[in-house]
């Protein structure tokens, strides 16, 4: 059951990172004006408070924040209390030099920025967990207080002595025996075997970077390390607030870290958007679908986008006006169950002072960004908790696996530039042109539920996991996958049957050789039974049919005449073998005829760049309609009378949309 807000707070929340440490509390007295104003219903607060909060290692001062959240909750605003362990104070790294993270070629960092810490310092855990206790403790009680945010976008990596240990004994526990950890790195490769578990070292940029096992097992290390961080943190919470839910905000697909292995040990998934301003936005919905399927579906907690511009990419544009509505409704059409903006006020000095914010440096309300933010929060306000927890149904899944995506970017070969997540976005993007629902899941997920499972670029295949997608093509699904998949086993050894490896059972083909191209060559792939031909590109599998037909075969080059495209039919269902990387136009056309087979149809009607996305609760249907054209646009709806949540006007047979504009629409009672 999805209980992410409790009873104090049954509504999409709205508001955002508020920093009340940096001003004086007159200031105060203005933000909380202005949020009331602005329809701020929850602020997140104490995320770098540490050493606000604790000025030296005896010293602990409540009292300013004992004010503020006190301040917030007299005008009606919920706190989401952040423990501040992403950034150590200075006294601790002086005092403590240990707590400190080690490069990559193993050298202690100097005291600064954020998330700096080694993950394994027991020092720093120590710690962590007593500015939790204390945390807990003091606000255990207060009404205001509906979420516990741990810490801050967890990342980086740590090759400090102490993690190199830490790691020997993690290797210990995983592989028991030397001489097993050396047959599964395969560390006779230029005589690199090791005779001493104390000779094996994190993969330091002057040292051993080119055993692939090590790389990969040192980015595993990693996830469970800093895991194991937030675990301390949460357990000392959940002992003392055992109702609050807790969380750690994530970024999307963040590559250093499984976030499939962190979602099971959070109450709800929260995560910060910051698309690029020209982002597509297929690309921006992929990254909340993710989100959504961190948890098998359940809703998450946008808790961090900007409400302008950023400050730290290479281009910060503004978000034009409309946008920042829009995509706040782009994130709720896709399961998010809050509307937070990173942040509140901005600050004078800092690497952020010009990252935006609610309230600019001029602290006026008569803005346009202002403006914006409280229609919002009036629309929400709106809203109540009519979609609070309301899934979305969808029986087309893509597959994402980080550990398979480590394992390839350290592929020496056939290309640099793999474009992992960059592919399988690709076709997502696909079917959300053809306004068909997605979950993306992951090799621990149930298959069974979906009538279509696509994994792009699958290369490292686990145990079991071909199994279960052998079984669900059996009972009748359809299973999609393409070059580079199946290739090597979960310590990265090659698989000696040849690619696709695990999968050759299902897919009923065999890889002999795989073409790179540059990026000014193209091949073509040619419809078997069609005139059809689309452009292909970046790398061509030569492959080898045993039980698949052919439906495309390449358009030129010494393959030319040679299957590009299979399909194989096992049991009830059927496998489609993708040699080489389509035009996204090959991928609709695919995905359109595979969908029509278990009749799959959009939502609704759409025209081109008008989205439809639809959530359920308690058998109540909310579709959520964005038009991200620049032109006004008419969608059909279902016989009935609708209402539109945002603005209570009804529609029937047609509603017409502004550009730009949004509507939430349920049926009428």
């Amino acid at each position: 059951m999805y209980t992410p807000v409790s009873s104090k707070a049954p509504f999409i929340w709205h508001g955002g990172d508020y920093n009340p440490e940096q001003w004086s509390s007159d200031v105060w007295q203005e933000d909380f004006r202005l949020m009331k104003k602005a329809g701020i219903t929850a602020a997140t607060v104490g995320v770098f408070s540490w050493v606000s909060l604790q000025p030296d290692e005896d010293t602990f001062t409540f009292e300013w924040l004992d004010e503020v959240i006190a301040g917030l909750h007299e005008n009606g605003i919920k706190v989401v209390l952040a423990t501040p362990t992403a950034a150590q104070p200075a006294w601790m790294s002086q005092k403590y030099p240990e707590v400190m993270r080690s490069d990559e070629y193993g050298i202690r960092k100097a005291h600064g920025r954020r998330v700096n810490y080694c993950p394994s310092s027991t020092v720093y855990r120590q710690f962590s967990a007593q500015i939790a206790r204390k945390l807990a403790e003091r606000y255990k009680d207060h009404p205001a207080l509906i979420l516990w945010h741990v810490s801050n976008e967890y990342g980086g990596t740590c090759m400090c002595e102490t993690c190199a240990e830490h790691f020997r004994e993690w290797l210990r526990a995983r592989y028991g025996m030397l001489d097993e950890l050396n047959a599964r790195w395969w560390t006779r490769f230029w005589g690199h075997t090791y005779t001493d578990w104390s000779q094996i070292m994190p993969p330091l940029a002057n040292g051993e970077v080119l055993t692939h096992g090590l790389n990969v097992d040192y980015m595993r290390f990693m996830t469970d390390t800093q895991l194991a961080c937030f675990v301390n943190e949460r357990d000392v919470l959940r002992e003392i607030t055992p109702d609050i839910p807790i969380t750690t905000n994530m970024m999307g697909s963040y590559k250093p870290l499984n976030y499939r292995k962190w979602a099971k040990e959070v109450d709800v998934i929260s995560w910060d958007s910051y698309p690029r301003p020209n982002q597509s936005v297929g690309e921006i919905a992929f990254a909340h679908d993710l989100n959504r399927g961190l948890k098998d579906g359940q809703p998450f907690l946008l808790l961090e986008q900007t409400p302008s511009s950023q400050n730290w990419q290479a281009v910060n544009a503004l978000k034009r006006p409309g946008v920042l509505r829009r995509w706040s409704y782009l994130a709720v059409a896709h399961g998010a169950d809050s509307v937070m903006y990173f942040q509140w006020r901005r600050g004078r000095g800092g690497c952020e002072k010009y990252h935006g914010a609610i309230i600019e440096h001029a602290g006026r309300e008569d803005t346009r960004v202002f403006r914006e933010v409280s229609q919002i929060g009036a629309e929400l306000n709106r809203l109540g908790d009519a979609i609070v927890g309301a899934r979305t149904p969808a029986r087309i899944a893509v597959l994402l696996d980080w550990e398979s995506w480590w394992a390839l970017d350290e592929a020496v070969g056939p290309m640099r530039d793999k474009r992992y997540v960059p592919t399988v976005s690709k076709h997502y993007n696909a079917l959300y042109n053809l306004h068909l629902p997605v979950d993306i899941v992951f090799p621990d997920s149930d298959f069974s539920q979906y009538d279509i499972l696509i994994a792009p670029q699958y290369y490292m295949v686990k145990p079991g996991v071909a199994e279960k997608i052998e079984a669900m093509v059996a009972s009748g699904g359809t299973f999609v996958t393409t070059h580079l998949s199946g290739m090597v086993d979960e310590t990265d050894l090659a698989c000696e049957n040849g690619y696709p490896g695990p999968l050759q059972k299902v897919t009923g083909v065999w890889v002999e050789e795989i073409d790179a191209l540059y990026e000014d060559q193209t091949n073509t792939i040619e419809m078997a039974h069609s005139e059809k031909s689309y452009t292909c590109g970046r790398l061509a599998d030569i492959v080898r049919p045993q039980t698949a037909e052919v439906v495309a075969t390449y358009g030129s080059d010494f393959y030319a005449g040679q299957p590009v495209v299979t399909r194989n039919v096992f049991g009830e269902g059927q496998a489609y073998y993708i040699g080489s990387d389509p035009e996204i136009a090959f991928l609709e056309y695919l995905y359109r005829s595979i969908a029509d087979r278990y009749d799959l149809q959009p939502v609704l009607g759409v025209p081109q760049g008008v989205e439809v996305t639809l959530r359920q609760k308690e058998n109540k249907g909310f579709l959520f309609i964005l038009n991200h054209n620049d032109q006004q646009a008419d969608v059909a709806l279902p016989d009935g009378i609708y209402t539109d949540l945002l603005t209570g006007k009804q529609w029937s047979d047609t509603l017409t949309i502004d550009a730009g504009d949004v509507a939430i629409v349920t049926a009428s009672d």
